[in-house]
């Protein structure tokens, strides 16, 4: 319990302090995984196109508009003579605008905004196309970064998740993937359509007039290196943001499930108060970040209306001085030579056309850096080093059960070796008891055993056969294990016994179950069999999920067992149907047990003392009692009296 305790809380403060913001190589690996869907991804390109271009040809159709009812003439009136807006005669291309209604005509002013009418109903027809297309490949890319998350978790080692909490992980499946997804969904939509709408309105700008838009390209980027600050300091901001989210979570999968031990030991304060500490420094990063954001999106409101402005007023000093413009379009793209009223009215309007997609993806910025840290972790994940794979490895078959370690060595750390020069010999058939104080490294020897880690130095072997040179699944495949805590999958119980063997029938899992002494209790339940396990198992008593653990542990078949023996912590009852059943389900097996009762003890063929990370002692029983001053000798008397050892 300790040790993992202590592992989670190393693996909460390894994540915290790693903050890599590598931002462009993320980018670049987000898209290596939409290149999957290329064809919906052009079609997404496609519709963008069409849209920016109804949308821009709305914008010079509002122009052409104002160019056939208004101009700027010089009028002479009672005040003198200035410049004045007036009516303005017909040109052919807004003849064919109007349908060729009268300029009297009301119609005509109404068929021009009809026209303008349709461009924007198109526009939003593709738009609202394209959106369906992103959202499709935004969620099969978060789905495959999903599946690839999960499938690189199974394939790392044990040692890899007690360094890592549970939490952590769940966030970056979940939180981290769907930020992705909403990043792709609002950003790379947005940023496509506004790429084109950039490019074809500074197109037509430049038609209009290649004076005044080289003046304005000249100022937006001066005008705009304010907000590229603030994107720089926001964007380590945002991976601490995320990483602090994925402690809280790891910490909130941590106390949920220790809840009773918090409420046994009245520690809800300092349980708060730690939460607390974890709360507020997310709230801390997540201020930041935003505050950096909204500094902004508010200055680029800001720039943006100042430029509207400084456009407007080199357009009015333009046309006071009489300057030629620079327009080089023709009947269908109007010919402004000046800038009047048709041109100002059409060319901030384009202004805004490139203005309003920059602010859209500013705005987004939030969603684009919260998915670029979410991915950058998911990735950390993805790219994780696999244990390496003897390819040479040999499948292991027709198990007798020898197992031998020789001179076995193994630390956790570096640092510290938790077993030392280990020796065990047990033979095909043997019960192997493994007993000593807590921390002494019993547990390390049975991570040994089932290889979830590799150890430093020495052999153990199989029937002769090192493990290490033995593929890991026909490993796993012979042997079970049945520890106090078993976990129980939210499925039938039938399909969980079916768990230790995929391809037992139903009338095997019944079998097993009786074997295992559960079949009474299982039959007692309102299903039986089909009875739906909430997750873990939380609606059976501890005794009744390991007896289902032993009933898989029988149904497996393996011949080498591994088992953590009940401790009183269930009922008299219960634990002697664990006891016989543990006894049936060693019988023939070579089986290495912890125990903790002396019937146990006094029946295996071998015990092991550890303390200290070394076998300090081995033999039966009776040998072992013979020892003058024997550390077993002394923990058997000792406890035996005090009755922690149980008859």
């Amino acid at each position: 319990m300790s040790k993992a305790s202590n592992s989670g809380m190393m693996g909460r403060g390894a994540l915290s302090a790693a903050t890599p913001k590598n931002f462009k190589k993320t980018t670049i690996k987000i898209f290596k995984q939409i290149k999957e869907n290329k064809s919906i991804l052009v079609w997404t390109l496609v519709f963008s196109l069409i849209g920016v271009a109804l949308y821009v040809l709305a914008s010079l159709l509002f122009g052409q508009m104002i160019q056939y009812f208004f101009s700027i003439k010089e009028v002479k009136t009672s005040n003198g003579a200035g410049p004045t807006i007036v009516f303005n005669d017909r040109t052919p291309f807004i003849e064919f605008l109007t349908w060729g209604f009268p300029r009297e005509d009301v119609m005509s002013f109404v068929a021009a905004c009809v026209n303008m009418f349709i461009c924007y109903l198109a526009f939003l027809l593709s738009q609202s196309i394209q959106n369906v297309l992103m959202v499709k490949i935004s969620q099969k890319t978060s789905a495959k970064l999903r599946k690839e998350v999960f499938e690189k978790l199974q394939k790392m080692p044990i040692s890899y998740f007690d360094s890592h909490p549970s939490g952590d992980l769940m966030s970056r499946m979940s939180n981290d993937i769907d930020n992705v997804s909403q990043g792709l969904t609002q950003s790379l939509s947005q940023f496509i359509q506004s790429l084109f709408q950039i490019v074809l309105t500074i197109i037509l700008m430049f038609i209009l007039s290649s004076y005044i838009t080289l003046i304005t390209i000249l100022l937006l980027p001066l005008m705009l290196s304010l907000c590229y600050i603030f994107i720089k300091k926001a964007q380590p901001q945002f991976v601490i943001q995320q990483e602090k989210l994925g402690d809280l979570n790891g910490y909130i999968e941590e106390m949920i499930s220790g809840q009773r031990v918090t409420n046994l030991m009245n520690r809800e304060n300092e349980v708060s108060k730690e939460f607390s500490k974890y709360n507020n420094a997310l709230v801390k990063s997540a201020v930041i970040s935003q505050t950096y954001s909204g500094f902004m999106f508010s200055w680029f409101s800001f720039i943006t209306n100042v430029l509207l402005l400084a456009v407007t007023g080199i357009a009015v000093a333009f046309n006071l001085n009489n300057i030629n413009i620079g327009g080089i379009g023709g009947n269908f793209a109007p010919p402004f030579g000046m800038a009047d009223i048709a041109f100002i009215s059409t060319y901030t309007l384009l202004l805004r056309n490139v203005l309003n997609p920059i602010q859209q993806l500013l705005s987004t910025l939030n969603v684009v850096q919260a998915g670029l840290a979410g991915a950058e972790r998911v990735f950390n994940i993805i790219e994780l080093k696999e244990p390496e794979v003897n390819k040479n490895a040999i499948e292991l078959k027709e198990v007798k059960g020898h197992v031998e370690f020789k001179n076995v060595n193994f630390g956790y750390t570096e640092e510290k070796l938790n077993l030392i020069d280990a020796n065990i010999n047990a033979k095909p058939g043997e019960v192997i008891a493994i007993v000593g104080p807590t921390g002494a490294g019993k547990t390390t020897i049975i991570n040994l055993l089932t290889k979830f880690y590799n150890y430093n130095s020495g052999q153990i072997l199989i029937d002769g056969k090192e493990i290490n040179e033995i593929t890991e699944k026909s490993w796993r495949d012979n042997i079970s294990i049945v520890l106090q805590d078993t976990f129980l999958f939210n499925d039938t119980i039938r399909e969980n016994i079916r768990y230790g063997r995929l391809d037992a029938t139903d009338q095997e899992v019944e079998e097993a179950a009786k074997i295992a002494d559960a079949d009474l209790f299982i039959r007692q339940l309102e299903n039986g069999y089909d009875t739906v396990l909430s997750s873990d198992g939380k609606d059976l008593s501890q005794g009744q999920r390991q007896l289902l653990a032993i009933a898989r542990a029988v149904i497996s078949k393996s011949n080498i067992l591994i088992l953590d023996e009940a401790t009183s912590s269930v009922d008299t009852r219960t634990e002697l149907l664990i006891q016989n059943a543990m006894l049936k389900l060693m019988k023939g097996r070579t089986s290495f047990v912890i125990a903790h009762r002396l019937s146990t003890i006094k029946n295996a063929n071998q015990i092991l003392v550890v303390n200290d990370g070394k076998i300090i002692e081995k033999g039966n029983h009776k040998e072992l009692l013979k020892i003058k001053n024997g550390f077993y000798a002394n923990l058997y008397n000792s406890q035996f009296k005090k009755g922690i050892i149980e008859e």
